[in-house]
């Protein structure tokens, strides 16, 4: 008669099964938590400036992104400040017969308030729906003038995500120096603290692996 397995006495194959199992959940929590508290940190890159052809503004961020701009073109990094132009809400305003006069108007009037000229400044075209379509404008501006560097000027937790896209739709363009605004208040070391930082950091990281997928996710037509 075969003996049984005294169930009180585990094999030492289901020994080795039960501490592989808690290692690899332990190796997913360290893992977990590493990432939690790290990704306010790898969302931020910053590169050293030199001088461009341009400084773009991106859109969203309002007064931060346009101010931190003035800064830059008074130093002498550029020449020319380009800002973006979103299609909304005014492409949903028009029918109604409400005027709007866009994030681009008021990033021109900080720009002016902060002490550039108006020749200085222009708004790019076409108008655009998300990170990407400006990346594509602002690479096809830097094209017609012939230029090579670019200055983007966004906040800090849009960083990666627009060197990303940068490098994967305008690599060929010519070089982007993606520069966060200081006066920025997103906390990389405590994000999960404000909704409005959590907010950035999903946001960001969904955005992000979008870029690394090829945009599976577009903008709702």
């Amino acid at each position: 008669m075969k003996p049984t397995a005294d169930p009180a006495f585990p094999s030492p194959q289901r020994h080795r099964v039960r501490w592989l199992a808690a290692g690899l959940a332990f190796a997913l929590v360290v893992s977990g938590l590493v990432f939690f508290f790290g990704v306010g940190y790898w969302l931020v890159v910053e590169v050293p400036l030199e001088k461009a052809q341009a400084i773009a503004v991106l859109s969203g961020g309002m007064p931060i992104r346009a101010v931190e701009a003035a800064r830059l073109y008074h130093q002498g990094y550029a020449s020319q400040i380009w800002l973006t132009r979103p299609e909304e809400p005014d492409a949903s305003l028009a029918p109604m017969g409400i005027p709007n006069s866009g994030e681009d108007f008021f990033n021109a009037r900080v720009l002016a308030h902060e002490g550039v000229p108006l020749e200085a400044i222009h708004v790019l075209a076409p108008g655009i729906n998300n990170t990407a379509d400006e990346m594509r404008a602002i690479a096809a501006e830097l094209a017609r003038e012939n230029g090579s560097v670019v200055i983007i000027v966004t906040t800090k937790a849009h960083t990666r995500r627009v060197g990303r896209i940068w490098r994967q739709l305008a690599a060929n363009r010519g070089r982007a120096i993606v520069r966060a605004t200081p006066s920025d208040p997103f906390d990389p070391a405590h994000w999960w603290r404000s909704t409005h930082d959590a907010l950035d950091v999903v946001r960001e990281v969904l955005g992000v692996l979008n870029a690394w997928a090829g945009f599976p996710l577009q903008p709702r037509s």
